[in-house]
């Protein structure tokens, strides 16, 4: 009882001690605050800004919005700026790990609080609880390992692979590709032939299909890191006279409406869930941190798994 008590003890202290060095961040009733998206090309994106600015709008906070259009160096500037303008708080959601990580270090050495959320930064060089408030977001290797699971259950442990990949060096993709691969590894019936990128975009995963199926015509199974990349696939194979879900089968991550209605029409297999609603979360973990809570350094989203037994009721609920 002792012993927990004490490991109780210094577990608090040795948190209190990392936050110590971040930026204070006073109690008032409204905040202005920043929210630097990547990229607004996707349902996911419309859907996590949208949770942003009703939140923001419901609380009566200013918002600065800024969308970076797929640039990691745009979206660098848009974080000096929102330094420049002197903000209470940042919100990042970061397009790359390594590009997005020196600005992290310069909004802490301006005294602003930052919020890394939906993907992270390069922990090696910024990390939470001493260069940023914390991380919060999905477990991506979790969705990429639950991905595998379905895709492995489904196909009896035997299937050829296209694996249709996110935008290279973001952390989602990489996650997502090592969380899938080193599951099927343990199943030598899975074989993965191709690994593209495909941008995390629905004509760019068309495009990507439509050659790799060219390339592998044997395979029977797509493993897309989105939804859109998946639906952009679906429509790629159908030109090129396959028909997904009945010989080739499909599992992706996001679980947008448009993914769950694929999978009513037995198009898509399944999709795992990533929630992009962070508003309510990402403003109450910034109103808990200038109260002086204890604020855990990553902070994981649960997840939902859509799939034939629950697509068609869940319609309703995904973005």
């Amino acid at each position: 009882m002792l012993l927990s008590t004490v490991a109780a003890s210094l577990a608090l202290a040795a948190a209190q001690s990392q936050s110590a060095g971040l930026p204070k961040l006073a109690v008032k009733p409204k905040y202005r605050v920043c929210f630097t998206q990547s990229e607004m090309d996707n349902p996911w994106r419309l859907a996590q800004t949208k949770s942003m600015q009703d939140e923001a709008k419901r609380l009566g906070w200013t918002l600065i919005f800024t969308n970076a259009n797929g640039s990691a160096a745009k979206q660098a500037s848009d974080v000096r700026s929102c330094i420049a303008q002197r903000v209470d708080a940042i919100f990042l959601t970061p397009r790359e790990e390594k590009p997005l990580t020196p600005v992290v270090l310069e909004a802490k050495r301006a005294g602003i609080p930052l919020f890394v959320i939906d993907r992270n930064v390069d922990e090696k060089v910024a990390v939470p609880g001493r260069d940023f408030v914390t991380f919060i977001g999905s477990d991506f290797y979790e969705e990429g390992k639950r991905a595998a699971e379905w895709l492995v259950k489904k196909t009896n442990g035997k299937a050829t692979v296209i694996q249709l990949l996110g935008s290279t060096g973001s952390s989602p993709a990489i996650l997502r590709q090592k969380g899938f691969e080193d599951y099927v590894k343990k199943y030598p019936g899975i074989e993965i032939v191709a690994s593209q990128t495909g941008n995390f975009t629905r004509d760019e995963g068309r495009k990507v299909m439509e050659t790799l199926i060219q390339a592998h015509p044997n395979a029977s199974a797509i493993y897309a890191h989105n939804d859109e990349m998946a639906l952009g696939a679906i429509t790629a194979l159908e030109t090129a006279g396959r028909k997904p879900g009945k010989d080739i089968t499909i599992v992706s991550i996001d679980g947008q409406k448009s993914a769950l209605q694929a999978i009513v029409d037995g198009k898509l297999g399944a999709t795992v869930e990533c929630n992009p609603r962070f508003g309510v979360k990402a403003f109450q973990t910034l109103k808990d941190y200038a109260a002086g809570k204890t604020i855990p350094v990553r902070m994981v989203n649960e997840d939902k798994f859509f799939d034939a037994t629950n697509a068609k009721a869940m319609l309703g609920y995904a973005f």
